[in-house]
């Protein structure tokens, strides 16, 4: 039996806290609720598979909250949806910034959080079958690279990628956050061969942004220097 995904609710307006926890529940949910970000923060954040956060609480903000997981290793990888009532742009774009996998404005029907839960959870699912203990597998939330198989999985589907590219991409996600050169790159993928330009590196860096969907984002590039995979 699949275990039910665990859910935290934080909204200092408590009637809309426990009912939207009431009805995650119902959708077979395990759902915590927590009435203020220092509430939240007592709790083991890196249990949960997704947090629902409001944005305008009291002392401590939604947006600060989402910052405090985001710089912590052992929080950083867990979804936030920000629910609020402000509508701006600048909210939005803020929220993102900071790593939010999306964004609800309130007033919002529950059908429309569910369907954005479900997404989300979807999305950042890990299969089963790799485990952050076993060394064969390196991840970034639903982007699953086997380096013993040498398969590429993007949300639980399998995406097929030539030997270079799945070179490239393993390098670039388990070094996560350092910036490799061009030079670098093409020692390492292509060590054998005399003569390869350094555009071959960039036409499979597009090639593999392409491949990965929403993750093709997180291969950054440093003009003039290189590329590497950036959270």
């Amino acid at each position: 039996m699949e275990e039910k995904k665990k859910i935290l609710v934080v909204d200092d307006e408590e009637a809309l806290c426990d009912g939207l926890g009431f009805n995650l529940e119902a959708e077979g949910y395990h759902v915590d609720t927590a009435y203020s970000a220092e509430e939240a923060l007592a709790r083991d954040l890196a249990g949960y598979d997704l947090i629902l956060l409001d944005v305008m609480m009291g002392e401590i903000s939604g947006i600060q909250l989402a910052r405090i997981m985001k710089s912590n290793p052992a929080t950083a990888s867990v979804p936030i949806i920000f629910c609020t009532a402000k509508d701006t742009e600048e909210d939005m774009i803020a929220g993102l910034d900071l790593g939010a996998d999306d964004y609800i404005m309130k007033p919002y029907s529950l059908k429309a959080v569910l369907a954005r839960v479900r997404a989300v959870l979807r999305r950042t699912a890990v299969p089963v079958a790799y485990t952050k203990s076993d060394s064969n597998f390196v991840s970034y939330k639903g982007l699953v690279l086997s380096a013993k198989n040498r398969t590429c999985m993007v949300d639980g589907t399998e995406v097929k990628m030539p030997k270079k590219e799945f070179e490239i991409l393993l390098k670039l996600l388990s070094n996560r956050g350092q910036v490799f050169t061009r030079a670098e790159l093409l020692n390492e993928i292509w060590p054998d061969e005399v003569v390869v330009l350094d555009r071959v590196v960039d036409v499979n860096i597009t090639r593999i942004r392409q491949k990965v969907g929403i993750y093709g984002k997180n291969i950054v590039t440093r003009s003039g220097y290189g590329y590497g995979f950036i959270e």
